[in-house]
């Protein structure tokens, strides 16, 4: 399908590894315009790589041009308003400079900028103590993972809903341990997850009446990105799934792409819960458990 003439905004891409990365990738082969919500500290540093050449590769589309993108905003999802950051964050080195990186003023400058929104992808997750299990977590550290995790989608959502043409798509990821126990994937991270998830329901409905637009998520399989190897052990996570998928082959960051642009497209789907995992969530049993013989 063709999105030549829409604009897609994506919160958290960093680098070109990644979901939302490859979800922009997606809408641009289609001829959407990319706009960028990068991290705060760290956007000096890609748009640096970028006008090095360093993501050249990784922005070849199918037509053998290079992606592109029309804007990057500084981006912390964590903060609504500006009265919203602390002292301590204004005065951090990282921050130093940057101003209107709060969700509120993000969105409040795209609009200045492009006008209507049709895509909103919200690529954003962050738990401090993500190593940690659930019963060694900090009130803190739970509470950091929820707001950076989860909230920030309703955050955008308030925001950027009013900001939407009408029929426009707000799509999230999330992960199979809001649905699952997974040992290893702490520190709130599988409750920022669930709530994720509950939200996008809420909100499908909530946002569908008042401003026309739908609210999907894409439950993906572990991908080896550089933030997914803050869990600590992502390479074993790859290989259960390989392992015991219906589905026997590396999941690529392509494959989400391609449900991203589905969902972008998909006038009747919202409120869903898309997974794209190889399959491995309708599995009750390891194959390759030990007590099999595996």
């Amino acid at each position: 399908m063709s999105l030549k003439g829409k604009k897609a905004f994506i919160a958290g891409i960093g680098d070109d590894q990644g979901y939302g990365w490859a979800i922009a990738k997606a809408l641009a082969n289609e001829g959407a315009d990319i706009l960028i919500g990068t991290w705060v500290p760290i956007v000096k540093i890609f748009t640096q790589s970028w006008s090095l050449g360093k993501f050249d590769e990784s922005r070849k589309l199918a037509n053998g041009s290079l992606m592109e993108y029309k804007k990057v905003y500084a981006l912390d999802a964590a903060f609504d308003k500006p009265e919203d950051v602390p002292q301590d964050v204004r005065e951090n080195k990282r921050y130093q400079g940057a101003s209107g990186y709060t969700v509120s003023e993000v969105a409040a400058e795209v609009e200045k900028d492009w006008g209507k929104i049709d895509i909103v992808v919200h690529s954003l997750a962050n738990g401090p103590e993500v190593r940690n299990p659930l019963l060694e977590t900090s009130r803190a550290g739970y509470l950091a993972a929820i707001s950076a995790s989860s909230f920030s989608l309703v955050s955008l959502v308030q925001q950027f809903g009013p900001r939407m043409a009408t029929g426009g798509s707000v799509i999230s990821l999330t992960y199979i341990a809001s649905q699952r126990a997974i040992p290893g994937y702490g520190g709130g991270m599988s409750s920022a997850k669930a709530a994720l998830e509950s939200d996008t329901r809420m909100l499908a409905w909530e946002a569908g009446r008042k401003y026309g637009i739908r609210i999907n998520t894409i439950s993906a399989g572990p991908l080896g990105s550089r933030a997914a190897k803050a869990i600590g052990f992502i390479e074993k996570m790859i290989a259960y799934s390989e392992a015991n998928a219906p589905l026997a082959k590396p999941l690529k960051a392509e494959e989400i792409g391609h449900a991203a642009l589905f969902l972008a497209g998909a006038t009747a789907v919202t409120g869903e819960t898309v997974h794209v995992d190889n399959g491995l969530h309708a599995m009750g049993l390891a194959m390759d458990s030990i007590s099999l013989g595996g």
